[in-house]
């Protein structure tokens, strides 16, 4: 008994010395972690409480050429509170959340309660992740120790659509996703700086005031070619052009031919880069660079200088085109768009024959042909300064079928893009100096010191200055009454360019779908200005580039030089000069009577020398050009000779002079004369075809050009393309 409990006591003194032994081993720790290794452990668990976060730089804008600012950056605030920090009160945390709620939607009680209901420890609270300017400005100013004001910067393009496929867009962390932002984001987008901060146990990160911060070095500006007018009227054109002409869509670009500067470059369909999810990635993408097409006949450029140069051909050659307008070349059939007959070198351009054209070519060799599209440009990427740029395909010789040859040479079995087009009729416009074509002049950094500068590159000569002063006169006669692009002149403006429509190749076969195109350079003798306009499937007919692409080019050339002083005053003074203007009709032969009748209805003025009822001589000669101070001087008699004598024969009349009268005027005064009336544009007739004076068939038209052409009319003519 005695025993048992020995034993009973014993155990009790063993619990009791265990439990008594936890405490004492707890409080040995406590004594060890806080004043044996407390002020190791204490660094160790700051240097894993600090934490480092990136502060974003502010990423570079991006001029026009004039420094209208096309993109930069709108700043939103977040504003936060060190509700722990010492000496913050509660009137100041009052002073805080009444001055969010005068500039937000919320109450100052919503505030307070986000403070409130904030962790313990928090010493980051956010009060408002985007407040403006005006409410950042007043915390501000507050200078309340312990409110947190924060920046974030998200990219603007200040005018929307304008130049959007060469600007490009952003993703959510600012980088470039195509176009200039894109190509020269590490530049734009500069370095960013940065910040400690601490981390809590659950890992999240509290800023604090004090910390160290590393400043964020913000981003270089680029500074472009492109001049937001000219931007602005190609888009507007190109728009309303294929609005009209019911185009799926269409590329249009403007390039100074001297330096290679893009002046403009515009697409149809097009986005919002503020917004570039509105639409789907085919509107994103840029046409001008990245869609390779057959050329048509805008590519008859190579043949012409290549047979030119080669002496394959003479300026004064005859080619003899089938009656029927078609010609079987090795099994497959070639077609003008209409019967042409004999046609000069020169004509065969300004016609724009392909079957002319292909006979010219065949008189190359492969390798010579190749060489010289080579040299235009062609199958090679310009290196414009813009990212996803094709190259286009031009065959090597060895790959050629026995009809590559001719079929090239009008612009089929060659694929190149719109850019590289106008780079080659740059090159011709050039005097054959072909320029890189590039869209950043240069790029400055915040200080708006400048750091790159792209100079103007010249590629290689295309060829010798002696042929292109050849061809370029024969060009200039396509933008012509004569011409395929009759429809692209502009009143007092001399252009050169070249008309393209090419059959659309779908599915392994050519289908009835079409890509028209038209390429102007202006002013003709002083070239600063080379305009590529190129529709994808007009629904008009006829589809020919001169017809459709054509008034496009015409509209936008037209208000292009209404911005150029130089062009603009040449323009007024050249119609002012032609403002009042007629030819000197036919009078030798009429009676005197019938000769001041004549003169009279046509507001000529006049004066009689000699005696008699005849005019035996006229001073000008008939179909001289008059001004309103010239007077035709008419020689009388009282015989003249049987050839002097003009006779009408029956069913003839004399074609009288339009010139400077309305519409209506002329068309009364040419029915009354018999004649049929063909009526190109409105209001004042400053053109006629045939010549004032000519005996002609009555019942045969005259053709009458009015001053002011309005596309509307355009599409509804018949295409001589």
């Amino acid at each position: 008994m005695e025993n048992s409990r020995s034993a009973i006591l014993n155990r009790l003194f063993m619990v009791f010395g265990l439990v008594l032994l936890v405490p004492f081993a707890i409080g040995l720790q406590l004594f060890r972690v806080n004043f044996v290794e407390g002020d190791e452990l204490r660094n160790l668990w700051n240097e894993q409480a600090i934490d480092y976060i990136s502060i974003p730089a502010q990423r570079g804008n991006i001029y026009d050429q004039n420094g209208s600012l096309l993109a930069t950056n709108n700043v939103e605030y977040k504003a936060a509170i060190d509700p722990k920090i010492e000496g913050l009160t509660n009137t100041q945390i009052g002073q805080v959340c009444d001055t969010l709620a005068k500039y937000t939607k919320r109450s100052s009680a919503f505030y307070q309660q986000k403070i409130k209901q904030a962790p313990n420890r928090s010493r980051y609270v956010v009060l408002n992740k985007s407040i403006d300017t005006e409410a950042h400005e007043a915390l501000r100013q507050l200078n309340i120790q312990g409110v947190i004001l924060e920046e974030e910067y998200k990219r603007k393009y200040n005018f929307g659509t304008l130049a959007a496929h060469t600007l490009g867009f952003v993703n959510h962390d600012l980088n470039g996703m195509t176009g200039l932002e894109k190509e020269y984001n590490n530049q734009l987008r500069g370095e960013d700086g940065v910040q400690q901060v601490r981390r809590d146990r659950n890992g999240r990160i509290y800023a604090y005031l004090g910390a160290p911060r590393k400043q964020p070095q913000q981003g270089h500006s680029l500074h472009t070619t492109i001049d937001s007018h000219i931007q602005a009227i190609l888009e507007e054109e190109l728009k309303a052009g294929i609005d009209k002409t019911r185009s799926i869509s269409g590329s249009a670009i403007v390039m100074d031919p001297q330096t290679g500067a893009i002046k403009a470059m515009a697409n149809y369909p097009t986005f919002n880069p503020n917004n570039p999810a509105s639409l789907n990635s085919t509107n994103r993408r840029n046409f001008a660079i990245s869609d390779m097409i057959e050329p048509g006949s805008t590519f008859k450029l190579v043949t012409s200088i290549a047979a030119v140069e080669q002496k394959k051909v003479q300026l004064n050659e005859q080619f003899k085109t089938p009656e029927d307008g078609k010609t079987l070349i090795h099994g497959q059939w070639m077609r003008d768009h209409e019967p042409m007959g004999t046609l000069s070198f020169p004509e065969v351009i300004q016609k724009s024959s392909n079957v002319a054209t292909a006979q010219i070519a065949m008189r190359l060799s492969k390798d010579a042909f190749y060489q010289y599209a080579r040299n235009l440009g062609f199958g090679t990427p310009t290196n414009i300064d813009l990212p996803n740029e094709e190259s286009g395909r031009l065959p090597k010789p060895y790959e050629w079928s026995q009809v590559t040859l001719p079929w090239m040479a009008i612009g089929y079995e060659v694929q190149a893009t719109p850019i590289q087009i106008a780079q080659a009729y740059a090159a011709f416009a050039n005097e054959g100096t072909m320029m890189r074509p590039y869209l950043v002049e240069k790029i400055t950094n915040g200080r708006d010191k400048v750091v790159q500068k792209n100079n103007q590159v010249p590629v290689r000569k295309i060829a010798k200055e002696s042929t292109i002063k050849k061809l370029y006169p024969i060009f200039k006669e396509v933008v012509s009454d004569s011409g395929t692009a009759e429809y692209a002149q502009v009143d007092g403006l001399s252009i050169v360019g070249k008309t393209g429509t090419a059959q659309k190749y779908i599915d392994g076969q050519y289908r009835n779908e079409y890509r028209s195109s038209f390429v102007g350079v202006f002013p003709a003798d002083d070239p600063k200005y080379v305009c590529l306009i190129v529709l994808d499937d007009p629904d008009t007919y006829p589809p020919y580039g001169g017809v459709t692409a054509g008034p496009i080019f015409r509209e936008t050339a037209n208000r292009i030089a209404g911005l150029d002083n130089e062009i603009e005053k040449h323009i007024l003074e050249k119609e002012k000069n032609d403002e009042i203007w007629a030819y000197a009709p036919n009078i030798k032969g009429l009676t005197k009577k019938d000769a001041k009748a004549l003169l009279q209805k046509q507001q000529l003025p006049y004066k009689l020398q000699g005696n008699g009822d005849w005019i035996t001589d006229q001073t000008p000669e008939s179909g001289t050009e008059l001004t309103p101070d010239d007077k035709i001087e008419l020689t009388l008699s009282d015989t003249i000779t049987e050839t002097e004598v003009q006779e009408l024969p029956n069913g003839y009349s004399r074609i009288p002079d339009v010139g400077g009268m309305s519409m209506r005027k002329a068309m009364v005064l040419l029915n009354n004369r018999g004649f049929e009336t063909e009526i190109i544009g409105s209001g004042t007739i400053y053109r006629q075809f045939p010549r004032p004076g000519d005996m002609m068939k009555q019942g045969r038209t005259v053709t009458i050009r009015g001053k002011a052409k309005p596309l509307e009319s355009l599409t509804t003519n018949k295409s001589t393309e």
